[in-house]
C-alpha cells in the first residue's frame, strides 16, 4: 500500500514538471509577519471625583450705625397762675353769682382762693377756697385780688339739685299792674319747716333801656308773688323762671309767661 502511494505522488510530481528536491523556501517577505494579537484597549475608567458642596457661607448682616434722631426741643409751656383772692371782712359765699342764691359758706377775713370763673351778667366771682372742697361764688367787693381776673373764663351757674322732694312751683302766671310794672305768681309749693327756703326768681328784664339779668329770692313758701319793674325799649323780650328753693337745692325752674309791653 505504501507503495502505491508514492508511485501516485512520482506520478504527480512528473506531471507538473516539479522538480523532487528539498522543500523550496519561501522568500522572507512572503511569509506574513505573525499579527500580533491587538491590544485591546481598555475603556478609561472614570473615577468619581467627589463633587464637594461648599456650606453656605452666611454672610454677615452689616451692623448699621444707628441714625441719629434729632430730639426735639421742648418749648417749656408757662403754666398758668389763677389770680388769688383774700377775704378782706365776714362774708357769704353762695350757690350762684348774686345774694338771691342760698348760702354755701361762711368766709373770714384773711381766707384765701384762687378765682375759677367769673359771670357774663354780673361781676360776682367763681372761687375755690383754699379750707373748702367746693368752689362757690362771691361778691368783689369782699375780697381783695391779685390778678388779672380777665384771663378767667366766664361760666355757667350749676344749681344744687333738682329737688327730690318737691315739685316746681305750679300755675304760675305774670300780668301788667301798672307803667313799667308786671306781677308775678304760683301756687304754694308745701314744704316742711325745716326744708323750707321760699322760692327764687331769675329773670331778664328791661329797665330804663338795658336789657338786665336780674334775680330775687323770696324767704318763705307762703309768699307767692312778686313785682318787678319791666319797661319797654329792648331789643330782646323779657322772660323768666321761678324755682321752690329747700335747704338741700332747688327745684327745677317753672317757666314764667311773660306778658307783653
Amino acid at each position: 500500500m505504501k507503495k502505491l502511494i508514492l508511485l501516485l505522488l512520482v506520478i504527480t510530481l512528473t506531471a507538473c514538471n516539479l522538480p523532487l528536491g528539498p522543500n523550496p523556501t519561501l522568500p522572507a517577505s512572503a511569509i506574513p509577519a505573525e499579527t500580533e494579537p491587538p491590544t485591546s484597549t481598555l475603556a478609561p475608567t472614570v473615577t468619581e471625583t467627589a463633587t464637594v458642596t461648599p456650606f453656605p457661607t452666611e454672610t454677615p448682616t452689616p451692623t448699621l450705625a444707628p441714625t441719629e434722631t434729632e430730639t426735639p426741643s421742648i418749648t417749656p409751656t408757662a403754666t398758668f397762675t389763677f389770680p388769688v383772692v383774700t377775704v378782706n371782712k365776714q362774708a357769704h359765699c353762695r350757690y350762684g353769682p348774686s345774694t338771691a342764691f342760698l348760702h354755701a359758706a361762711d368766709l373770714y377775713s384773711g381766707d384765701v382762693g384762687t378765682v375759677r370763673g367769673r359771670f357774663q351778667y354780673s361781676k360776682w366771682l367763681y372761687v375755690k377756697f383754699d379750707k373748702l372742697n367746693y368752689f362757690c361764688w362771691v361778691a368783689p367787693s369782699v375780697v381783695d385780688v391779685a390778678g388779672d381776673i380777665s384771663t378767667i373764663l366766664l361760666t355757667d351757674v350749676r344749681l344744687p339739685g333738682p329737688s327730690v322732694l318737691y315739685n316746681p312751683p305750679q300755675n304760675v302766671t305774670a300780668e301788667r299792674t301798672g307803667d313799667k310794672k308786671v306781677k308775678i305768681s304760683w301756687q304754694q309749693v308745701e314744704m316742711t319747716q325745716d326744708d323750707d327756703r321760699g322760692y327764687m326768681l331769675e329773670m331778664f328784664v328791661c329797665q330804663n333801656g338795658a336789657y338786665i339779668w336780674y334775680t330775687a329770692s323770696i324767704p318763705d313758701q307762703y309768699t307767692t308773688s312778686y313785682i318787678v319793674e319791666d319797661g319797654s325799649g329792648c331789643a330782646a323780650a323779657s322772660s323768666g323762671v321761678v324755682y321752690a328753693v329747700e335747704k338741700h337745692g332747688y327745684t327745677s325752674p317753672a317757666k314764667i309767661r311773660w306778658p307783653g309791653p
